[in-house]
């Protein structure tokens, strides 16, 4: 019985063998943005050498010492290679894209994308409706460079909304725009006759 006990205790002491050296996690470290005199600019945070890519990201990376978490690093590299958008758009990718919308993008857009936003209501120069021409028309992968690296005065957001949820934002935005532009007779039956019931709808 002292040997099948014996090998129980050791897997179990092996399956904790990666957090038990605690002073690899719980390291002296700066906090985010914290200052050093360590570097002539006073920042401790450094920015990544020319052409370095990220091997692993995300709650698992960090908890697997980079081991797992390279999924998502594919799946970034694959979104930011697609010319159209790489995911079905179905409710759940337009759920998304609008709360993403309603974050970075309403305050200026506007919630039907017209460009009349709270911020330009106060100021601050209006972006171009998505409802021109030019814009209806332009691919997918122009919405998601301008996302990504911005526009004119629009800055970059490639910073804080990763690779999938640009894409969601774009077929968002695609919605909005379909929302202005959709053809009366497209429309199923029980919504038309909701419309041709309007006050002032065309016989």
């Amino acid at each position: 019985m002292k040997t099948p006990a014996c090998l129980l205790v050791g897997c179990i002491v092996l399956a904790g063998c990666e957090r038990a050296k605690q002073d690899m996690y719980d390291q002296p470290r700066y906090k985010p943005f914290a200052a050093s005199t360590l570097f002539a600019d006073g920042a401790s945070a450094r920015t990544p050498p020319p052409g370095t890519q990220p091997r692993a990201r995300g709650g698992l990376a960090d908890s697997s010492a980079g081991r797992a978490g390279t999924a998502a690093v594919q799946a970034d590299i694959a979104a930011e290679q697609a010319q159209t958008n790489p995911y079905p758009v179905d409710l759940r990718l337009l759920e998304r894209g609008r709360d993403r919308y309603a974050i970075y993008c309403m305050p200026c857009h506007s919630p039907v994308g017209d460009g009349d936003g709270l911020v330009v209501r106060r100021g601050f120069p209006a972006p171009p409706t998505y409802h021109q021409e030019r814009l209806r028309k332009a691919p997918d992968r122009h919405l998601y460079d301008v996302i990504a690296n911005g526009y004119g005065v629009m800055v970059p957001y490639g910073d804080r909304i990763e690779p999938a949820d640009r894409w969601a934002i774009v077929a968002f935005i695609r919605t909005l725009q379909l929302s202005q532009y959709v053809q009366a007779d497209s429309l199923p039956p029980a919504l038309k006759a909701q419309l041709d019931a309007q006050p002032g709808a065309a016989p």
